[in-house]
């Protein structure tokens, strides 16, 4: 493999990707294609550049922006409009355009220059009134998944891949579902070699959190500068959890499906921190006060927002069985390093995160 391309490749995971890439095949090209709507991409462009990694500023949704790049072997779409709250109170057109035709875009690129294609998906393709119907238990510091469900595809390991697909998941997660559609077709009918990845919350430094799109670095930000938070719904508690995973962990995985394309062609997985690497908004707040030393005023609003979910594990059995892999980064050294990256780059993120 030569050639690779990322897309959203200035973006926190793309780039992430990029770096991990470039130190284990140096002699790979690699290129990263990023609109730079993101406030916080531009700062990794002279990191790229430093590692020798291409950038190119140009957008998936312009089928143009693809014709000036070399042939490429792999490509890894890692673009999108991320945020969940898209589309709810303004417009949906760019994240329908980004997210669906942005990918079928990529898909035709990758037909042209025969590319493998390993998708980030997410685990918001999954509908929320059947996540909604997930038993769980309140424990001190968070919710816990109950063994006992009524619903297939989930057990206290959290959600597999046969969770039910059918209702709505928000105008982000339709996107992201539509495109694995769309994908499958191309593989099927032109047999191109894909692989898709259903994320859960992903996160690590250079991350540049929002509310509704990397709440984590957002939460280390907030304790770093001493600034307020609040627990938004499910009674004000900050008992709501997700499973986390650090970009690292995220790459484990993705080189070892390059290596093993062939035998994982046309399969989607869920791949999360799994319940081992997985925390409450509370259990979140607790390791950012012993990290940074400070502790703030987080308000307490009990009135659940449009689209949220008060639990999301990944069951990663499919994978992990096929691969072995596991998430290995723990929640500690995750806020750690994140709250570490704030404090030698503070005057550049003060800006974008404070």
């Amino acid at each position: 493999m030569k050639n690779i391309l990322i897309t959203g490749g200035a973006g926190f995971v793309g780039s992430a990707l990029a770096f991990e890439l470039k130190k284990t095949y140096p002699n790979c090209s690699i290129f990263c294609l990023d609109n730079l709507k993101r406030r916080g991409s531009e700062l990794n462009i002279p990191r790229l550049k430093k590692v020798n990694i291409t950038f190119i500023h140009g957008d998936i949704r312009n089928k143009e922006d693809f014709d000036d790049l070399p042939p490429i072997d792999l490509i890894i779409e890692a673009s999108a409009e991320p945020s969940v709250l898209a589309g709810i109170n303004s417009s949906p057109d760019y994240l329908l355009n980004t997210n669906l035709v942005g990918t079928i875009n990529c898909l035709n690129f990758a037909l042209k220059n025969k590319s493998d294609f390993i998708f980030l998906s997410t685990s918001r393709i999954y509908p929320i009134k059947n996540i909604e119907k997930i038993q769980y238990s309140e424990e001190e510091t968070r919710f816990k998944i109950s063994n006992n469900q009524s619903i297939v595809g989930v057990s206290e390991n959290g959600l597999s891949e046969d969770f039910p697909l059918l209702g709505t998941r928000s105008l982000y997660g339709a996107s992201k579902l539509t495109s694995e559609l769309i994908i499958q077709e191309y593989a099927e009918t032109y047999g191109i070699r894909t692989v898709i990845n259903r994320c859960g919350v992903l996160t690590g430094p250079w991350q540049m959190g929002k509310v509704d799109q990397g709440v984590v670095v957002l939460w280390a930000a907030r304790h770093f500068w001493k600034k307020n938070l609040s627990y938004i719904g499910y009674g004000g508690t900050g008992k709501q959890v997700r499973d986390i995973l650090h970009t690292e962990d995220l790459f484990q995985l993705i080189d070892w499906q390059i290596k093993n394309i062939d035998k994982i062609n046309g399969e989607t997985y869920n791949v999360g921190g799994g319940n081992e690497v997985s925390v409450s908004l509370l259990e979140l707040t607790n390791l950012c006060e012993n990290i940074s030393g400070n502790k703030i005023e987080i308000a307490q609003i009990a009135e659940t927002r449009q689209a949220d979910i008060p639990v999301y594990i990944t069951d990663n059995s499919k994978i992990t069985a096929i691969s072995g892999w596991k998430p290995q980064i723990k929640p500690l050294q995750i806020m750690t390093e994140i709250h570490q990256w704030i404090k030698e780059n503070e005057k550049d993120l003060e800006s974008i995160l404070k």
